[in-house]
């Protein structure tokens, strides 16, 4: 199943122009934001190993030559134990609104459990609408992606021991981590997420070793609606500058801690200053200056961010030359500075403050 040329398009033929949001959900720490990295091609969303590293709706933008796929990225679907949690599960409901297409993600290497059936209800009650054992409308309609006429003739049953569901949008399971498995196991994985509900489509994907990237692409792509292009073709975010940096530089801290970094860390980009638009003289080298404050809960975990000798702010700031000046257009400097913001997870003022 590797993919020889992940960026390669199959012929489209003379197939009409598809356009649409996808909602790519699952409990955290399933793979959503290395998937979505992956099937664009750069990372526009923080991809690490720790759970709920995605805290707002990243929207990747993938254009081929007949398609084009907002790819939504939301933060995982969890029980919120603060405000801020509570946040996040806001900003999932406000992504699933007007989407074309869900993309579930479910990992080859764990059960299916509480949070995956917690979320299969809570789709239940945006997308789907239950009817009685036998009704003509529960009769099962096929999918989308099997018959390739688009989300509009996809209406799905879901097996319920009230009655069925019939879904109003393409459900696609995406099988994510098979790595992990063997052909054996993965065939009896695969079996048991085709029975946890009436998905339009299942299908596995590894996206760290590009392994059926491109089969999962068109899936999502037929299973869209016909549609007109809504961005342009190189634009691959919906977001600011100072957004993608600010989760750049919180993900670059993920990675340089990893289990030392406090969870309470967030991440804002005060300014970018651009030589002759400022007259601010850390731009008189004819570099940008881009003044970014990361914020922790206490004292005690500024010298952690720090480092000795401010050794993780040099390690960081390293990383993410390239990227910044990327994002900025021009060579830039990253100038970090770490501060304390008391309580910040649970109090409404500083949760706006900070973006959330």
């Amino acid at each position: 199943m590797t993919d020889k040329a992940n960026n390669t398009q199959p012929d489209e033929g003379n197939k009409p122009y598809r356009s649409g949001f996808v909602a790519v959900v699952g409990r955290p720490n399933v793979g959503k934001s290395t998937l979505i990295n992956s099937l664009i091609g750069t990372q526009v969303a923080i991809a690490s190993s720790r759970p709920e590293t995605t805290r707002k709706a990243i929207r990747g933008i993938l254009t081929t030559d007949n398609a084009q796929l907002v790819l939504v990225d939301t933060p995982g679907i969890h029980r919120p134990r603060t405000l801020l949690g509570q946040r996040l599960n806001d900003v999932v409901d406000e992504s699933l609104s007007d989407v074309d297409e869900i993309a579930f993600l479910l990992p080859a290497d764990q059960e299916i459990g509480p949070g995956d059936k917690r979320i299969l209800s809570r789709l239940r009650s945006e997308f789907a609408r239950k009817v009685k054992d036998g009704s003509e409308s529960s009769k099962q309609h096929t999918g989308a992606g099997k018959s390739g006429n688009g989300a509009q003739n996809n209406k799905r049953n879901d097996d319920h021991e009230h009655g069925k569901f019939v879904w109003k949008v393409p459900l696609i399971a995406i099988v994510t981590k098979i790595d992990e498995l063997n052909r054996q196991e993965l065939m009896a994985k695969l079996i048991e997420i085709s029975q946890f509900a009436d998905f339009t489509d299942v299908v596995p994907v590894s996206a760290l070793g590009h392994d059926n990237v491109s089969e999962v692409k068109r899936v999502l792509i037929d299973n869209i609606p016909e549609g007109p292009q809504m961005y342009p073709d190189d634009q691959i975010t919906e977001e600011k500058p100072e957004d993608t940096i600010a989760e750049l530089v919180r993900g670059a801290f993920l990675e340089e801690l990893d289990d030392e970094l406090p969870h309470s860390l967030a991440v804002v980009v005060d300014s970018i200053d651009r030589p002759g638009e400022s007259d601010n003289p850390e731009t008189e080298d004819g570099k940008a200056h881009v003044m970014v404050s990361i914020y922790v809960e206490r004292n005690s975990q500024k010298p952690i961010i720090i480092g000795h000798r401010a050794e993780h702010l040099v390690q960081v700031k390293k990383r993410l030359r390239t990227a910044v000046n990327r994002i900025v257009g021009q060579k830039s400097k990253l100038d970090l500075h770490v501060k304390v913001a008391k309580g910040w997870q649970s109090d409404p003022k500083q949760l706006e403050r900070l973006g959330f």
